[in-house]
């Protein structure tokens, strides 16, 4: 029970198929003074809807599992120069991990979560498929969740969509029905990106350079950015240059320079496949050489590819299609259909072919 509408009309649903439900609170980030940790308030709505729903609430403190499991690989990718991607951790090492061993202690015998996913047991393996609501659906956070985890989980409104599920919050009078979607990562909160890192990792200004090696100005710490980046560069009109915005390209560790590139369809910008490490599989892992589908962010559409295997836990994808801004210490999650196949964190990205260029109207469309 996160304080969200989400958690709580499962919960709902549950007690209405006629399972016996304790909500259980989780706090896996210490209280802040600034007034950007939500978790004071998220309890409070989540205590509204137990009382509501006449269910016991339990609250938990896994900071220090957090910390230990999440936070502290959050900081050992910033400091490779890789943008990672937290919130996959936190639902394998907490939410179905260290949340999933204390509920099995208090007699649990499923443990269940608001994400718009589904699970399909019907088959010899468990299968992970996509949330009904396409805007929705969360099976990219869920990638390396255990095959064992997702057995015992329950995922009571995967089939919704999202607009049902605000509509019953508000008739069972949760206060939370209107709450908004909780975004970005979840101990930054609102807060300012740049002034949370400066807390944990010193800052290394370095040169800002186009790819000919011109110096175009200064930047603040390779951590602060991401590929694909057009905020924030500072680099305003320049003589002899077009008006075109500017873009990171390149994060150029061992000499801490920056490249950009302008304009937002530059060949730089753009891939033609990436290698992944520490892959995870759902069950069986796929064929070598197979035709599937990928997404190396969330919210990005499915987009079609082939994938080789090594044998040693790494996998390479090749896109039909060339890949805009595809971010080392992110996950590539694959697809065959519906259904999450898994992932891995993508370490290398692969240039551009000669088949990928120049890029035509549709293959931008595609990306």
């Amino acid at each position: 029970m996160s304080g969200g509408v989400d958690s709580s009309v499962a919960a709902f649903l549950l007690l209405e198929a006629g399972y016996e439900v304790h909500g259980l609170f989780m706090n896996n980030w210490e209280d802040d003074e600034d007034g950007y940790c939500q978790s004071a308030q998220d309890y409070q709505d989540a205590r509204q809807v137990c009382t509501e729903l006449g269910i016991p609430l339990h609250k938990v403190d896994f900071a220090e599992e957090y910390r230990e499991r999440v936070f502290a690989y959050f900081l050992e990718e910033i400091r490779a120069g890789r943008t990672p991607n937290p919130d996959v951790l936190c639902n394998r090492e907490i939410k179905f991990g260290t949340f999933r061993e204390y509920a099995s202690r208090l007699g649990a015998r499923y443990t269940a979560t608001g994400h718009y996913v589904r699970v399909d047991r019907s088959a010899s393996s468990v299968r992970l498929l996509k949330g009904l609501d396409q805007d929705k659906d969360q099976s990219y956070f869920l990638n390396a969740v255990s095959a064992k985890a997702l057995k015992g989980a329950l995922f009571p409104i995967g089939e919704m969509q999202k607009a049902e599920v605000r509509s019953i919050a508000r008739q069972q009078g949760f206060d939370n029905f209107g709450k908004k979607d909780s975004t970005g990562i979840c101990f930054i909160g609102e807060r300012h990106f740049r002034s949370f890192l400066e807390n944990y990792l010193p800052a290394a200004p370095g040169d800002i350079r186009d790819p000919d090696g011109e110096l175009l100005g200064r930047h603040d710490g390779l951590m602060y950015y991401t590929l694909g980046q057009r905020q924030g560069l500072g680099i305003g009109g320049r003589k002899g240059r077009a008006e075109s915005p500017w873009y990171v390209a390149v994060k150029n560790l061992e000499c801490n320079t920056l490249t950009v590139v302008q304009g937002h369809d530059d060949p730089l910008l753009y891939s033609s496949g990436l290698r992944a490490i520490d892959s995870h599989w759902i069950g069986t892992q796929p064929e070598n050489g197979a035709r599937l589908a990928a997404k190396t962010r969330y919210r990005q559409k499915d987009q079609p590819c082939t994938i080789t295997l090594d044998g040693q836990g790494n996998f390479a994808l090749f896109f039909d299609h060339p890949q805009r801004a595809v971010t080392p210490g992110q996950f590539a999650v694959v697809y065959d259909g519906e259904r999450c196949l898994g992932g891995g964190v993508i370490d290398e990205i692969l240039p551009l072919s000669a088949k990928h260029s120049p890029l035509s109207a549709s293959q931008r469309d595609a990306v």
